[in-house]
């Protein structure tokens, strides 16, 4: 056990663990330099994210984001998009090209409807997220039914089944990892089930906060769009997505007229081949990729996937110790974050804003109509065992001071 005080008030605790784990400290200068003079702060810590997103960020990955512009259709540009595509394409386990998209994943959620939908598409709802997505369809113009259940639960095979027996559907959406409840839907059942039973029916998979977290195989699966964005696991800045297309989905979208300029996936695949991207992309997310990819390697990915086990297997014991529930389905829970359901009624607002003034670092307190009603700890990214343990060690000292 690490001890739980730290030498220097404006470095957290679990920033020492995270040094002694080999993750550098996230404190910060900022300057403003104006002709001759500088103007500087006193070096402070910044406030530690333990929320679902965005997650903290590595020091190399800062500074790799801040990379000098360069062209984005000249040859060094080509080199870096080209650098970054076998390590893209190993956590996708893909033989297809992966686009970096510059936008929130819901840039490309909205795209793949627009690309891929013409008939039907059936939207698998069980958290807000998943929700959201139906009215998307909705005011993409696209024909939409449902598969719901209530937030928390996870959306199984048989439900879809059910659903697509009745016929005239042509794309399926889901949310692999409902991030507003914690909840992780089983999507090698559900994959197999439709490419073996509803071979026409596409399968658009929202990955945002379980990608690199566990396997998802995109090729083995038989996913049609794999996307997720920059700011949850991945542990990049907010603002770019990634995404994988298969041929199918290809073959699907040129048969759609109005699939849009900016996202259409055969304009992706085009530009591409010459490690080009359609329109101007962020190129500071792609050098802050490529330091990750590399950070990624070197603790090895079977070795990154065990890390969010742990801490999420931790985080849950933790719950059941302070007397909180689970909040999503036994058997169903998130490997991502540990959602709490607030069974002791504790003033959760009180809580974080207890373990901010102390201890600079935020946590969430519930999302849309959860909110109050349960917290979610994030545990995705870069966060170690060691840090993770601290935190809950803060967490469980604040509900004795807000009591």
């Amino acid at each position: 056990m690490l001890p739980l005080a730290s030498e220097n008030p404006f470095v957290p605790i679990w920033a020492e663990a995270n040094q002694q784990a080999g993750v550098r400290s996230n404190a910060v200068r900022i300057s403003l330099r104006i002709g001759t003079n500088a103007l500087s702060t006193p070096r402070v810590s910044q406030i530690k994210l333990f929320i679902p997103g965005p997650v903290e960020i590595s020091d190399s990955v800062r500074k790799a984001f801040a990379g000098p512009m360069i062209g984005h259709r000249g040859k060094g540009f080509q080199d870096l998009y080209a650098r970054v595509q076998p390590g893209l394409r190993k956590l996708f386990q893909t033989s297809q090209p992966v686009f970096l998209g510059t936008g929130s994943a819901w840039s490309v959620m909205e795209a793949a409807l627009r690309n891929l939908v013409e008939a039907k598409v059936l939207v698998c709802m069980n958290g807000a997220f998943s929700d959201k997505w139906f009215d998307v369809a909705r005011k993409c113009g696209k024909e939409a039914g449902k598969v719901q259940v209530e937030w928390g639960q996870a959306i199984k095979p048989e439900m879809i089944d059910r659903e697509l027996a009745k016929g005239g559907y042509d794309a399926l959406t889901l949310i692999h990892h409902e991030t507003s409840t914690g909840s992780l839907s089983p999507l090698p059942d559900i994959a197999k089930l439709v490419r073996t039973k509803y071979p026409d029916v596409l399968l658009i998979v929202d990955t945002v906060s379980s990608f690199s977290v566990l396997p998802i195989p995109f090729d083995e699966l038989g996913l049609d769009v794999m996307l997720c964005g920059t700011q949850k696991a991945l542990a990049l800045p907010p603002g770019a997505a990634l995404f994988a297309v298969s041929e199918r989905a290809y073959q699907r979208a040129e048969k759609v007229k109005d699939r849009g300029f900016y996202y259409d996936f055969l304009e992706f695949r085009k530009q591409a081949e010459s490690n080009m991207t359609p329109c101007t992309p962020s190129i500071s997310h792609l050098y802050a990729l490529e330091v990750k990819l590399a950070e990624i390697e070197k603790e090895g990915v079977a070795q990154r996937h065990a890390r969010h086990r742990k801490n999420a297997e931790q985080g849950r014991a933790w719950l059941q110790a302070n007397g909180f529930e689970v909040f999503p389905e036994k058997g169903y829970e998130s490997l991502s974050l540990t959602c709490g359901k607030n069974t002791r009624g504790v003033d959760v607002a009180k809580w974080i804003a207890w373990l901010k003034e102390n201890h600079h670092a935020i946590f969430d307190g519930g999302y849309g109509k959860l909110k109050g009603q349960t917290f979610r700890v994030s545990h995705m990214g870069d966060e170690t065992e060691k840090g993770m343990e601290n935190l809950w060690g803060r967490l469980a000292e604040g509900l004795k001071k807000i009591a």
